[in-house]
C-alpha cells in the first residue's frame, strides 16, 4: 500500500483526462431540464437526511438509559410518528417527484416514424459493443455510414432513430439528453440538440455483456458550417493511398481477412460485420470510443484486440510481419 502512495496523483490524473459525464453539467435544451430535476431530487434528499440524521441524535439523546427504564414493547403508542414519518411524508415526496418526471417525459414526446415532426437525420443501430451510425439525410446515394462518433449541429434538432439486432443496449448523452432504450425488435426515437460546440461523452447505460463498460458514444457538436464541410468529406471516397507504406498497407488489408467484416468504399473491401472504415484516420478514438486513435492503439489493437476489449468481435490477427503491420497501419491512418 505504501508504495501505491506516490503513485496516487498520476491516477487522478489520468482519471481527469476522462470526459466528464453528469446529468448536472447540461448543454442541451432536454439536458437542462433534467437536470434541474436532478438538482431539486438531490436537494430533496440532502433535506430529508439532514431532518432523519437530527431525529436519530435526539431519539439517542432522549432514551439515555438503562433497558430497564423502558416502557414494555406491547404497550402501544408511536403510532403517529409511523403514520406520518413512515407512511405520509414518504408518499408525498414520491408522488411529487412522480409528477414533475411525467410532466418532464411530457415536454419531450417520443413519436413514431409517422409523426412527421420525427423523420430521423440519424440511425444509429447498437451492436455488441459499438454503434453503427447512418445519416440519411440527403439525396439517395449521399448517405453516409460511420461509427461510433456522431456530429450534430449547433442550435439545431436532430432526430435519431434507434435499433438493436442483437441485444437491449441504452443511448445515453448526459449532457443533451436522458436514457433511451434500444430493444430488439423494437424502434425508439430520440431528439438531441447542443446549444454549444464541443465533444460531448455518451455511454451505454443498459448492461449489454461483458464489454458493456467500453461501449461509449461521442458527439461532436459544430458550427452548422464546420457540419456541413465534415458531412461533405464524408460523403466522399476514401482517399488514395499515396506513400510506399500506404499503398504497401492496402494490399495487406485488401488481401487479409479484414475485408470480410469491414467496408472501405471504393475498394473491394464490402463487410457489413463490423464498423465502416472508410474515413476511420478522421475519428478521435477507436473501440468504440475505448482508446486513441494513434498509431500505437491502430498496432495494438490489429495484432491483440481481445487483449484490449477482451470478448469483442475483433479477432486477434498476429500473423502479419512487423513490416507488413507497418504498412497496414500507415493505410489505415490516412484513411480520412
Amino acid at each position: 500500500m505504501r508504495r501505491l502512495l506516490p503513485a496516487a496523483p498520476a491516477f487522478l490524473l489520468l482519471a481527469g483526462c476522462e470526459p466528464m459525464q453528469s446529468t448536472f453539467a447540461s448543454h442541451g435544451p432536454a439536458a437542462e431540464r433534467i437536470a434541474h430535476l436532478s438538482w431539486f431530487m438531490t436537494i430533496l434528499f440532502l433535506a430529508v437526511t439532514a431532518v432523519m440524521w437530527l431525529l436519530i441524535a435526539w431519539a439517542a439523546k432522549r432514551g439515555r438509559g438503562t433497558l430497564a427504564e423502558h416502557a414494555p414493547v406491547d404497550i402501544g403508542g408511536g403510532q403517529k410518528w409511523i403514520a406520518i414519518g413512515g407512511l405520509a411524508i414518504p408518499l408525498a415526496i414520491l408522488t411529487l417527484i412522480f409528477v414533475l418526471g411525467l410532466n418532464l417525459l411530457a415536454e419531450f414526446p417520443i413519436h413514431g416514424p409517422h409523426h412527421h415532426a420525427t423523420t430521423p437525420d440519424i440511425l444509429i443501430v447498437g451492436h455488441q459493443w459499438w454503434w453503427e451510425v447512418h445519416y440519411l439525410s440527403g439525396s439517395p446515394g449521399q448517405e453516409v455510414t460511420t461509427a461510433n462518433e456522431i456530429h450534430i449541429p449547433v442550435d439545431r434538432p436532430m432526430n435519431i432513430q434507434l435499433e438493436s439486432y442483437d441485444v437491449m443496449h441504452s443511448f445515453w448523452i448526459p449532457a443533451l439528453h436522458g436514457k433511451v432504450d434500444l430493444i430488439p425488435g423494437h424502434t425508439n426515437f430520440v431528439r438531441i440538440q447542443a446549444g454549444e460546440p464541443g465533444n460531448y461523452a455518451g455511454q451505454c447505460a443498459e448492461y449489454c455483456g461483458a464489454e458493456h463498460a467500453r461501449m461509449r458514444l461521442l458527439v461532436v457538436a459544430q458550427t452548422p458550417d464546420e457540419y456541413a464541410a465534415w458531412l461533405d468529406e464524408q460523403r466522399k471516397p476514401t482517399s488514395e493511398p499515396a506513400s510506399a507504406d500506404a499503398i504497401a498497407g492496402e494490399q495487406v488489408f485488401l488481401n487479409a481477412a479484414c475485408i470480410l467484416c469491414h467496408q472501405i468504399s471504393g475498394t473491394p473491401a464490402g463487410g457489413r460485420v463490423a464498423p465502416d472504415l472508410t474515413h476511420l484516420a478522421s475519428r478521435q478514438y477507436i473501440a468504440a470510443n475505448s482508446y486513441p486513435n494513434n498509431t500505437a492503439y491502430l498496432e495494438a489493437w490489429v495484432t491483440h484486440a481481445q487483449s484490449l476489449k477482451p470478448g469483442a468481435e475483433m479477432p486477434d490477427l498476429t500473423q502479419f510481419t512487423g513490416e507488413q503491420l507497418r504498412d497496414l497501419v500507415a493505410y489505415l491512418r490516412q484513411l480520412k
